[in-house]
């Protein structure tokens, strides 16, 4: 029996992770979507620790799933910059580079963070 799609997302998650790590200068800039909201965190993997997130929850985002990712880009953008963060790991979480995950990262790069 094969795996499902969730199941699918996350072996390539893990494969992805292998390569990927962020430090407290360069940290990752790990994306979650589930049906109703999208997640950014920039997380330092060298002590475990979450420097900054944003959701759309916390938002309160209105408008198209696309238009709040826009949003939640640009906010996790404006945080890294007040920490003085310029440069990010991109971590896709398994996700395609494409739609919400996709606007999340234009959103981001366009408000100033290099990846």
């Amino acid at each position: 029996m094969g795996l499902n799609k969730e199941q699918s997302r996350k072996r390539i998650h893990r494969r992805i992770r292998k390569k990927l790590s962020g430090t407290a200068q360069k940290p990752r800039l790990a994306v979650y979507r589930s049906n109703k909201a999208i997640y950014a965190q920039l997380i330092d993997d060298d002590k475990g620790h979450t420097i900054a997130a944003a959701s759309s929850v916390e938002l309160g985002a209105t408008g198209s799933k696309v238009e709040q990712s826009k949003a939640v880009g640009k906010l996790i953008a404006e945080k890294a910059n007040a920490q003085k963060i310029e440069t990010v790991v991109f971590d896709r979480g398994g996700y395609l580079y494409h739609g919400r995950v996709k606007a999340v990262a234009e959103a981001a790069r366009e408000a100033g963070l290099k990846f």
